[in-house]
């Protein structure tokens, strides 16, 4: 009896995890930045030792950059034209650098990559925080940040603290 009520207790489990999960219009499971070689390449062998290896040489050395290429795994419950929305906060910037890349219609999940390179990466900064939003129109499904990304509170309209 015990096992049975073990069972139970794990379906109602994972069917309450279930419609949760569908009840979210969209997702963002992953986001890898990648660094970009002069060749345009992220990695020079499949070995994730050696990617991570090469990553971290091209992070310490701009000049062997020539771009950054931020790679999302996606997923939608919903029908409609969706686009990924990348956010780059860098150093001398006010403003985020925003770039966007539309997915192809009829997928439901999959991996795109919203890329930065050419003239628009040399002129930037040092990057400092990044977001990436999956768009419906301008409605947002979903978003992942990296931890260095906070909303900033308008300057115009800040309130003055209390005095005591």
């Amino acid at each position: 009896m015990k096992r049975v009520s073990q069972l139970a207790a794990a379906l109602l489990l994972l069917g309450v995890l279930s419609t949760t999960d569908a009840a979210r219009p969209g997702k963002i499971s992953k986001v890898l930045p990648h660094w970009l070689d002069l060749q345009g390449h992220h990695t020079l062998s499949p070995s994730l030792l050696e990617r991570d290896a090469y990553q971290a040489k091209l992070r310490a050395d701009r000049s062997l950059c020539s771009g950054i290429r931020f790679d999302v795994k996606w997923s939608k419950n919903t029908s409609g034209i969706l686009k990924l929305q990348l956010e780059l906060r860098v150093t001398g910037k006010a403003k985020p650098i925003v770039r966007e890349q539309a997915i192809k219609p009829g997928r439901r999940s999959g991996w795109d990559a919203v890329t930065l390179d050419g003239d628009a990466f040399k002129a930037i900064g040092k990057i400092i925080a990044w977001r990436v939003r999956l768009l419906d129109d301008d409605i947002e499904l979903a978003e992942r940040r990296s931890f260095l990304w906070t909303e900033r509170k308008p300057t115009g309209n800040a309130e003055k603290p209390a005095s005591d």
